[in-house]
């Protein structure tokens, strides 16, 4: 999730949990700090654009790490504020508030990897978009409000609503996903697709218009279903995956690094002037793709450096397509004029 979200989601926890028993203050600004630590790792370069992608989200996020953590922060803020006899309620206090970061993350399609250093797996429900309203401002608004009503007998009711309204949503956005996802697989067959595996996954900002993407061997084919929609069948557009390409270079390291962390959402092209590019499927939508990445010539893929050279639609251009699709509009994709419809 952004990292709005998560400072929201850790002054959250924290000022729940510490209660009346220190300002609320003190334990909303040391959940925000929790909250944002396990997102520092973004900041290391590892020299390549691959490797900082699947490198991110990795050891800072690994349960087991941000576990052997808490007692060590719980201590320093203890120590900071003279509240020594607090200790073990701190360490609760940040231990949830790092604990949750990662399960958080964990509901979008990015990737997580939880169990490190046991698997380097990227987990991820991909239930809800990386930025959703609908879940961060009720988090905002419960810790405004234990913050400006600090001392009323209520104030921290309003912070435990917004924890339970937020964590509502999570519920409810892997519900819609079900939704979607049986109605993905039941147009599948209608269209004769037999995919090898199936995306679900939430179109920016909401959990109302669903992006589906299934994959075969030689294609993939991309759908929107709206929740709102009057019709059930899906309209979907095929794209080449690049088998030739695959084949050629699937096992050169960035190609199988991406491969990996995408679940098999990936595809491969080459630009006209002989540049191979691969591009994570999850995250954008066709043509424009956040993580695409040049990695090199025919004759030297998986001996140069990875560059990232994602792509972003028109934005007026693409909310306005975003929001009439939502409603239920009967809308090819933005990209269906560069595909070939079925």
């Amino acid at each position: 999730m952004d990292s709005l979200t998560q400072i929201a989601l850790g002054s959250a926890v924290t000022v729940a949990v510490m209660g009346r028993r220190t300002a609320a203050w003190k334990a909303a600004l040391w959940g925000g700090v929790a909250g944002t630590l396990p997102d520092l790792d973004a900041l290391i370069d590892h020299g390549d654009a691959i490797l900082n992608m699947v490198l991110h989200r990795a050891e800072s996020h690994s349960l087991l790490f941000l576990t052997l953590l808490s007692p060590l922060l719980a201590w320093l803020v203890s120590r900071v504020h003279g509240e020594q006899p607090l200790w073990r309620r701190w360490w609760l206090a940040l231990w949830l508030t790092l604990f949750t970061h990662p399960l958080l993350d964990n509901m979008t399609v990015y990737g997580t990897q939880l169990l490190q250093p046991f698997t380097d797996h990227p987990f991820g429900v991909g239930s809800i978009f990386i930025i959703d309203p609908a879940y961060t401002l009720p988090l905002l608004a419960g810790v405004i409000a234990a913050l400006v009503m600090r001392g009323q007998g209520h104030s921290l009711r309003w912070n435990l609503a917004g924890l339970v309204l937020s964590t509502a949503y999570l519920g409810w956005s892997v519900a819609a996903q079900q939704v979607a996802t049986s109605v993905a697989r039941t147009s599948l067959a209608q269209e004769g697709v037999v995919a090898e595996r199936l995306l679900v996954t939430p179109a920016p900002f909401n959990t109302v218009l669903w992006r589906l993407v299934a994959i075969t061997p030689t294609h993939y084919h991309e759908g929107y279903y709206s929740l709102l929609d009057g019709r059930v069948a899906v309209r979907w557009t095929r794209h080449e995956r690049g088998a030739d390409l695959i084949a050629r270079h699937g096992q050169a390291d960035p190609v199988a690094r991406i491969a990996r962390f995408s679940h098999g959402f990936y595809r491969m092209s080459q630009t006209p002037d002989g540049r191979v590019l691969v591009a994570d499927l999850r995250m954008g939508q066709e043509p424009h793709y956040v993580f695409e990445f040049d990695v090199g010539d025919a004759t030297t893929v998986g001996q140069v450096t990875a560059t990232q050279r994602s792509s972003r639609p028109d934005t007026d251009a693409a909310l306005a397509w975003l929001w009439q699709r939502a409603r239920g509009a009967d809308l090819l994709p933005m990209g269906a004029a560069l595909a070939a419809p079925r």
